[in-house]
Order: C-alpha cells, then sequence, then structure tokens
C-alpha cells in the first residue's frame, strides 16, 4: 500500500520544478514512488533518471551499483506497454547504457 501522504508530497516536488524531467538528489525517489502508483505515466522519466544516476561520477568507482541502477532501468523500461510512446526510446538508452558497464 502506497503512503497518500508521500504521493502528494512527490507530486509537489514536481510541481515545483521547471524541467520536464525531475533531477537531482530527489528524482530517483519521487519517480520510484509515482512510477508505483501511475507506471505508465512516470515509468519513462524514472527509467531515463535511473540511466542519468549510473552515469554519475559518484558511482564511477561503483560497477556493482551501477549495474544494479542500469538492470533497473531496463527492467522498468520493458514494463511499459508497447503502445508508450517513450518506452523504445528509453528502453534503448537503458540496453545501451548497460552494455556500456
Amino acid at each position: 500500500m502506497v503512503n497518500q501522504d508521500a504521493v502528494l508530497r512527490a507530486r509537489m516536488v514536481l510541481m515545483s520544478t521547471d524541467r520536464r524531467v525531475l533531477r537531482g538528489p530527489n528524482a530517483l525517489g519521487v519517480y520510484r514512488l509515482l512510477t508505483s502508483v501511475a507506471p505508465e505515466v512516470y515509468g519513462s522519466k524514472l527509467a531515463y533518471v535511473l540511466v542519468e544516476a549510473a552515469g554519475s561520477p559518484a558511482l564511477r568507482d561503483l560497477p556493482q551499483a551501477r549495474t544494479a541502477l542500469l538492470d533497473e532501468a531496463v527492467a522498468v523500461a520493458q514494463a511499459l506497454e508497447e503502445r508508450n510512446p517513450f518506452r523504445a526510446k528509453v528502453l534503448a538508452r537503458a540496453l545501451a547504457a548497460r552494455q556500456e558497464v
């Protein structure tokens, strides 16, 4: 069961940004939570920020952590419905990043 207060806070964080995709330290938590509630709406953005996080300099020397993030990105992208207009793009990006590890 998802905490509705947490969902509301996550949506407020999204509303307070002027970007199409939230970035920064809160992005993963926000998109993980919202994807659990509305996967077709937020899943592509979660996959995007997972790939972005895996490429961060902080994880350069942590290949297992990078691999875990990229595996999650691939799984999230694959779980999107075929008709999702962003599925192919985020899946290709996640698979390409996963091959580079």
